[in-house]
Order: structure tokens, then C-alpha cells, then sequence
């Protein structure tokens, strides 16, 4: 409409359309504005209205460009530094050398351009994997649909967990709070209002208004889109944030401080090579051509980005196992979890909830042993019509939602919590129309479930004066509130020996594993919806009439029982968090293999009576948590934090959002609320418990990844300064060109420094313990091989580089020996350093077929360095002989003796431990 093109994309044009005051309008001037009604758009106007208006999307900070990522690839100091040694070579008239340095910065941009850009196409596609979602009503029916399809006038639902996707009028409230924090800085979440504002003296925060990135922390509520994408409050917020600056990790930082000492060690050196070199009479121009070599060769320039690919692709590795890796600081925490506290329902059950027994005072009917048939049957027993009772107030108390209502039943699409569709799903099972249960019960108002008050409760009129109140929620709180009982479809008075019969099958179910609720209802006045609205509950829910009990049954996945194990086996600690009963959660955790007896369980009620430091000192004894509240888990997850433990939490509900935040690894589940989604640095997107373990064995492959790569190339870095600086030290001729040290780095050794970044999991990586929070990159191990593979191949080239020189007298025989032993040398170990807990021959040598694609192009520019002749006077080589290939054989053997003796040692060290 005319209105709402001006409203959005026309303001300047036309300000008489422009609209603000969406909060003064009556409900029905806003929708007679916009277009709209109660039943939503039909879906061809909403398909109209989206290709008029576009996507309902925020401003995109531009995307980097494969320009931006070539540019990006000089603007490095060692760049710099190599590009002033290229000016000072040209000014010397040392065009090869110049050449050569020219050469060696256009082949380390190649590769890092390569590299980037592969880490950022794998980060985009892992963004796009983030598609939020959004409910509304369309022709009359409540539908899913992604949130940027949310188009001017739709109707938006709204519920407890919810992102709120657009800018809009609040229609309907149900105990409506929403957190506005995120655009007004105030913490206080604002109770929403259906009623008219003023528009004198109004406040900035509309209650009648509900905005884009804002969330729902209570109730539930019905709002109609005033304001899409980039016109609504946040998207001119956005706009002005666009530009914001990518975060590095915690591990991205120590590298970057790292590689900073490296360069400040370097420069060191680098002045002592050059002082040294001066002493000895040898040429400025050539000392300094070779400090900047050495200064290049010390310093692992391609680390951040190694680093950075091995994070992607470690993120698209997890993505392929059924988890969204949302934040990269998670990619690299995960490998350190010892503690997984995860939720029961959906986690480690199937999520697929369904109703398995009813039981009213007189009788137990078994839905799994006798199936529909004989459930539509009990309509025509009398002492059995509670059943059915039961089954309707478990449809009528109820927010999940069909789709699809106009497609055939297998076809229907359920929203709802686990629990609801298992109840609206029974109703429909024998026989029961949801849409005529709908009308013929209307909902007037809601108290809507929470935690804290384990229930939920409707309002409903089922015809001109008669008001009823369905009620479901916790046995225990729906017992205590009841004053009568249904028995033959008449109310009698409840007595202590009913709440006893009741409570011991409630416990009967409850040793089989199942999940128990109640259900019950009670005739009302109409007046009563005043007194809804304020909710209540201590008030006006009671003397209910108690109809029965419901167990619903959700099957343990398959593969749990054998996850937990695997957990086990790899030093993690799982814990059950529940809002089942003691002897639901107990009956399950035994079944999953856990061993729990009653001094490893504890319930919410007994973690609120006690204090933090009663509570951290039984922490490590507990396994189970049942009857919890979502405000328990931050309990849960700092008692663990205060001995040191990694915690990984997962959470469904806006109130998880703390405990998830807190977490050292939050992990939210797919099915789970936007704001605990977007809270969260994983997301389960098959809510597998299995996919936890999974994710968190490839979080230590990514960190033993990274190690390997620091080992390889800090190594070869060393190794080379060690023979510059020996030479130096003990007045023999400097064995290596600075064109050579800068092709041994660049080009030789590049290719296997990029393969190692994909190197797959090690066997038997997730039967050893967790490695310690703030345990350093460079462990002990790691520095020993990096000292000995260095020394050890720095003095040997230096050792045979002396012998040629003394036996031959040939200079550059000499030099392309000690040349091609730094090259092919690490050709050799980088087969040894790919596993540090097994032997070279223990593991498979094809098992990363792209380490030898790269170790192949790497002999293959080695002997194309030796043997063409333009190479041979760019790089000062001359052909080498057979006698000449067994001194680099040996050297190359010796080495590798050594660094499996050294691997050899340390991995008999962890066994004895």
C-alpha cells in the first residue's frame, strides 16, 4: 500500500504517510492501516509485499573481497622488510637477489591468499547455516517461517525464549515481559501493554511496542509488524555498527604475542649475525641481504593464518557431525571440557515425547500396550470417560500448533515444547478435531508454564455463561491445589487416602522412567479474566477438581548409553540436569549406565536451602539434578568453575541464557529458544548428546593441529639460524644464501605447512584425559622437539657443509648439500611430527593425502633447485651426485631416529601415568 511505502522506503516523498505513532492507534486503526487483520496476511499479498519491500534484513558489514584478501597479504612487517631488502639488492645492482625477493613475497602471497580465503568462504558458509526462525499467523494458520521473510503487517507470536523479528504493535499479551536491554541499555525487562498510549509524555520504551533484537523472557504475546529490516529502531542502530572490528580469539591473541616476542628475539639475532659478520670483513650488502633471509626464516609468518584455517575448518568438520560452531573461541576451548552438563529431554531421549499411560482414581489405562483402537472404544464405558477428559483438558491447555491442517493427518506439521505436541498428538490420536476443540473451547486468557511456578493454566468459555479453567503442570503442584476429584465423570471431595493412591502411582511411573504431569479444571465466573491478566495463580488457581495423570514416555537415544562411556573414557564427566522427579531421573540415569544411587542426586528444592560453599563442597558427588529450574544451572556451572573444571552446559529456554553465558562451552539445542541460540557458541542442530562428545574430539584435534603446525614450522626456522649463526661463530664461509633460506621457507616447505592444517583426528585422541585449562601452547614436549629438531639439523648441515668444504674445497657443492639437507629434511619429519602420541609406522601415511601431494611438490621444486640450470644460478646450486644424496640421507635419517626416540620417551611417560 500507498502508506506503506512511505512508511518504509519513501519517508522523504511523501511525510504525510510517514507513521510513528503506531503506539496512539486503536488495534483497529493499526491493522486497517497496515493492511492487516487477526487472521494475518494471505500468503500470495505476504509473497507481494516481500518482492516490493525486500528481506527483512540488517545492513551487512561488506563482505571481504578476494581484492581486500590479496591486498591484505602485504600488509605484513615481514613484507615490508623483504621489500626493502628487494630496494637495497636493486640498489646494489644484485639483480638476482633482487629477484629471488621478489619472487619469495609474490609465493608467500599466493599461499596465504590461498589460505584466507578458504578460511573465510568456510566462515561464510557457517554464517549462512544461522537461519532464525519466526511464528506467524498466515490465512488463519499459525506457521514457521524464516525471520527475514517477515514482511509490513504480518502477525508475529511471540513466547518466553523468542528474538523479537521486526518492529511492531502488540495485538495480544499473556503475562508479556520483554528484555529491551539490547537497545536501551536498562536490564528491568518491560511489561507490555495492549491499551492506547498517550502521546504526550510517552517514554522512549513504547510498552505498547515491541522491537527488532529484542527478547521475550516471559509470557506469551501476538504483534503485527509495523517496521521491517533497516527501518526499525535496530536496523538504524545497525547501521551505525556496521564497521565493527572481527574478534579474535584468545588463542589468535597468544600467537600474535607470540610470533611479537619471536620478531623481537629475531631482530636480536639479527643485529648479532650482522655484528659478527662486520667483524669478519664480509660485505655489508651481503650481511644484511642475509639478516633479512634470517629474519624472514625466524619468524613463522604463515602461523595466524595456518592457525585461522585450522579453526574453519575444524568449525566445517563439527558442522558435518550436527553442530553449529556459532563462535571461534568455542572451536578451540572445546578440546579442554572435562564437565558436560547436559539436559535430559531431546539431549539424551529421542525428543520424540508421546503419551504412554493415563491414570485417573479408578483405573490405569496403558496407551502403548493397547494402542488407539482400543482408547476410542472407552467413550462408551462410563468408568472410564476421565480418560477422555484428560485427553481434552491436555489439548485445550496447550500452545503447540498444526501447520499444515488443510494437508492429510500423516502429513500435519506440530510445533510446540516436546510435551505439548505429545498431548495434542494423543488427542488427535483418538479422535479428538483440534479445530473444533479450538472452537469449541476458546481461549480467553493464559497463565503461561514457568519453572518457577510448574504449571500452566487457560481460561475458556465453552458457551455464553460457561467459563471454565483447564489446568496441567507438576503432580505435586496440581495435588496441592486441587480440592475435588473426578471419578465417573462426577467431583467428589479429594482425601488424604486419594493424594496417597495418587502420589504412590505417580512413583510407580516414575521408577519405570517416565515423565508424569497432572491435569485438572474448574468452573469459573467470567470475572475472573481481570484477574487472569495480573497471573496470579496462588489466588485464583485452586480448589480444583483433579481429573488424572498423564506419563509421557520420550526413549533414550540408541547411541547414549555407549556416548556416555566415550565421555567417560576421555576424562569428561557427564551430569544430568532434569525437571523430572528424583526417581524419573534416577530410573533414566541407571538405564544410561551412569551408576547413581540417592547420594548422587539432588533436586532444585535442596540446592536452593543451600549455600555456595555447602554446595561446592558436594558438587563433585553429584551426577543427577532433577525438579531443576533454569536459574539452578548457574549454581551449577560456577561450582564446577570454582575448582577449575572446563564446563560445557546445554539449554534450551531464555532462561538458560545465564547459565549459558557463564559457561566456559554454552551449548544451546536446535529446537531451543532464539535467545538461548543466539546466547550460545554451539548449536546443536540435532540436539544429540552424541554430537557433543563429537564436537568436543574435534576440538582437540584442531588444538593438536595447531601444535603440530607451531612445531614444524618453528623448527625449520630454527634450524637455519642455527647454521648462520654457527658458521658466523666458528669463521667458516655463511653456507646459505639469502635466496635460498627465503626458497626453503616459501616455496619447499610451504606446501606441507598448508597440508598439515587438514590433517585428520589421531586414533584413540578422546581415550586420553582432557588437557588442563591453562595448560601452554608449547608444552614441554613440544619445546623439547622444536630445541632438538632444530640443534640437531642445524649442527648436522653445518657439520657436513664443513667436511665437503674441507675435502672437496668446493664451496657451492657444499652449500647446495647443506641447502638440500634444511630442505628435504623436513620434507621427511613432517611425516614423523603428524602424530605425537604414536610411532611414523604406526600410522597410516595416506591417511592425508593432501600432506603428500605437498611433500611430492616439494622434492619436486627441491630437485628443480639442484638440477635446472636458470635455478642452479638463481639459487648458487650445483648438480649434486649419488655420494652427495646418501650425506643428505643420513642426516635426514638421523633426525628422524631422534625425534621418534624423543616421541618414544614421552609416550611411555603418559602410559606410566
Amino acid at each position: 500500500m500507498i502508506f506503506l511505502m512511505g512508511k518504509v522506503y519513501n519517508t522523504h516523498k511523501n511525510k504525510k504517510m510517514k507513521q510513528e505513532n503506531w503506539y496512539s492507534l486503536s488495534l483497529k486503526e493499526v491493522l486497517h492501516s497496515l493492511k492487516s487483520s487477526k487472521f494475518g496476511l494471505s500468503a500470495e499479498e505476504a509473497e507481494k509485499r516481500l518482492k516490493k519491500y525486500g528481506k527483512n534484513e540488517l545492513p551487512q558489514k561488506e563482505k571481504f573481497t578476494q581484492l581486500d584478501i590479496v591486498i591484505s597479504q602485504f600488509k605484513s612487517p615481514l613484507v615490508y622488510i623483504l621489500l626493502i631488502a628487494a630496494l637495497v639488492s636493486f640498489v646494489w645492482n644484485n639483480l638476482v637477489d633482487m629477484g629471488v625477493i621478489l619472487f619469495a613475497v609474490a609465493i608467500n602471497a599466493v599461499v596465504g591468499f590461498i589460505q584466507e580465503t578458504k578460511a573465510e568462504r568456510a566462515l561464510e558458509k557457517l554464517k549462512q547455516m544461522i537461519d532464525h526462525k519466526s511464528y506467524v499467523i498466515r490465512n488463519g494458520i499459525e506457521k514457521e517461517i524464516s525471520s527475514t521473510d517477515i514482511v509490513l503487517g504480518d502477525i508475529v507470536v511471540l513466547r518466553a525464549g523468542d528474538r523479537v523479528p521486526a518492529d511492531g504493535r502488540i495485538l495480544e499479551i499473556h503475562e508479556f515481559d520483554i528484555d529491551e536491554s539490547s537497545l536501551t541499555g536498562e536490564s528491568v525487562p518491560v511489561s507490555k501493554l495492549v491499551e492506547i498510549l498517550d502521546q504526550k509524555g510517552i517514554s522512549e520504551s513504547k510498552k505498547n511496542m515491541a522491537y527488532m533484537g529484542t527478547s521475550v523472557v516471559r509470557g506469551r504475546g501476538i504483534m503485527v509488524v509495523s517496521s521491517t529490516g533497516i527501518n526499525t529502531k535496530f536496523g538504524q542502530i545497525a547501521l551505525l555498527l556496521k564497521e565493527t572490528e572481527k574478534e579474535k580469539t584468545p588463542l589468535q591473541i597468544k600467537l600474535a604475542e607470540f610470533s611479537r616476542m619471536f620478531g623481537t628475539l629475531t631482530l636480536v639475532m639479527v643485529v648479532f649475525i650482522t655484528v659478527i659478520g662486520l667483524i669478519r670483513g664480509i660485505e655489508l650488502k651481503d650481511i644484511f641481504v642475509t639478516s633479512v633471509a634470517i629474519a624472514v626464516a625466524a619468524i613463522p609468518e604463515g602461523l595466524l593464518v595456518a592457525v585461522t584455517v585450522i579453526l574453519a575448518i575444524g568449525m566445517q568438520r563439527i558442522l558435518k557431525k550436527g553442530s553449529l560452531v556459532r563462535k571461534l573461541v568455542a572451536a578451540e576451548t572445546l578440546g579442554s571440557t572435562t564437565v558436560i552438563c547436559t539436559d535430559k529431554t531431546g539431549t539424551l531421549t529421542e525428543g520424540k515425547m508421546q503419551v504412554d499411560h493415563i491414570i485417573t482414581m479408578v483405573s490405569e489405562f496403558s496407551l502403548a500396550k493397547e494402542g488407539n483402537k482400543r482408547i476410542k472404544v472407552i467413550e462408551e464405558e462410563k468408568h472410564k470417560l476421565d480418560h477422555m477428559v484428560a485427553i481434552k483438558i491436555g489439548m485445550i491447555c496447550n500452545n503447540a500448533v498444526i501447520e499444515n491442517p488443510n494437508d492429510e493427518l500423516e502429513k500435519w506439521i506440530i510445533h510446540g515444547d516436546y510435551t505439548e505436541r505429545a498431548l495434542l498428538q494423543s488427542g488427535i490420536n483418538v479422535g479428538f478435531n483440534p479445530e473444533k476443540i479450538k472452537k469449541d473451547f476458546v481461549k480467553i486468557e493464559e497463565i503461561p508454564f514457568s519453572s518457577e511456578r510448574k504449571l500452566m493454566a487457560t481460561l475458556n468459555q465453552e458457551s455464553s455463561n460457561d467459563y471454565k479453567m483447564y489446568v496441567k503442570g507438576a503432580p505435586e503442584e496440581i495435588i496441592n491445589r486441587s480440592k475435588y476429584v473426578l471419578i465417573e465423570g462426577e467431583k467428589r471431595q479429594i482425601t488424604e487416602d486419594d493424594i496417597k493412591l495418587l502420589k504412590k502411582k505417580q512413583n510407580d511411573l516414575s521408577r519405570k522412567g517416565l515423565r508424569i504431569i497432572s491435569v485438572a479444571f474448574r468452573s469459573v465466573r467470567n470475572d475472573i479474566s481481570a484477574r487472569f491478566k495480573e497471573g496470579n495463580e496462588d489466588e485464583i488457581i485452586n480448589e480444583l477438581v483433579f481429573v488424572g495423570l498423564i506419563a509421557l514416555k520420550d526413549p533414550l537415544r540408541k547411541e547414549a548409553k555407549d556416548t556416555i562411556k566415550l565421555a567417560k573414557e576421555a576424562g569428561i564427566r557427564t551430569i544430568m540436569i532434569t525437571g523430572d522427579n528424583r526417581l524419573t531421573a534416577k530410573t533414566i540415569a541407571n538405564e544410561l549406565g551412569m551408576k547413581v544411587d540417592n547420594n548422587n542426586i539432588l533436586d532444585g528444592e535442596k540446592l536452593d536451602q543451600m549455600s555456595t560453599k555447602e554446595f561446592n563442597n558436594i558438587v563433585s558427588k553429584i551426577k543427577i539434578y532433577a525438579r531443576v529450574s533454569p536459574h539452578h544451572k548457574s549454581r551449577i556451572v560456577d561450582a564446577w568453575q570454582s575448582k577449575g573444571e572446563v564446563v560445557a552446559m546445554t539449554g534450551d529456554g531464555v532462561n538458560d541464557a545465564p547459565a549459558l553465558k557463564s559457561a566456559d562451552i554454552g551449548v544451546a539445542l536446535g529446537s531451543g529458544t532464539e535467545v538461548a541460540k543466539e546466547t550460545a557458541d554451539i548449536v546443536l542442530l540435532d540436539n544429540n548428546f552424541k554430537t557433543i562428545i563429537t564436537a568436543v574430539e574435534q576440538g582437540r584435534v584442531i588444538y593438536e593441529n595447531i601444535r603440530k603446525v607451531i612445531l614444524y614450522l618453528v623448527s625449520d626456522s630454527f634450524s637455519e639460524v642455527i647454521v648462520i649463526a654457527g658458521s658466523l661463530i666458528i669463521g667458516l664461509p655463511i653456507p646459505l644464501a639469502a635466496a635460498q633460506i627465503l626458497w626453503i621457507n616459501l616455496v619447499t616447505d610451504g606446501f606441507p605447512d598448508v597440508a598439515l592444517t587438514l590433517e585428520p583426528k589421531e586414533p584413540n585422541i578422546m581415550k586420553e584425559p582432557p588437557r588442563k585449562k591453562n595448560e601452554p601452547l608449547l608444552n614441554f614436549e613440544i619445546k623439547t622437539l622444536i630445541i632438538a629438531i632444530s640443534v640437531v639439523s642445524g649442527v648436522l648441515s653445518l657439520a657436513v657443509f664443513w667436511y665437503v668444504l674441507d675435502v672437496t674445497g668446493e664451496f657451492q657443492r657444499a652449500s647446495t648439500i647443506a641447502f638440500s639437507i634444511l630442505a628435504i629434511d623436513s620434507l621427511i619429519y613432517v611425516f614423523s611430527i603428524r602424530s605425537l602420541r604414536h610411532s611414523i609406522f604406526a600410522k597410516n601415511i595416506f591417511s592425508n593425502k593432501y600432506l603428500i601431494v605437498a611433500v611430492l611438490l616439494g622434492f619436486s621444486f627441491q630437485l628443480a633447485a639442484i638440477y635446472h640450470p636458470f635455478l642452479q644460478k638463481v639459487l648458487q646450486t650445483v648438480s649434486l651426485d649419488l655420494y652427495d644424496w646418501s650425506l643428505i640421507a643420513f642426516v635426514c635419517a638421523v633426525e628422524l631416529v631422534l625425534i621418534e626416540g624423543i616421541k618414544y620417551l614421552f609416550i611411555l611417560k603418559k602410559v606410566d601415568k
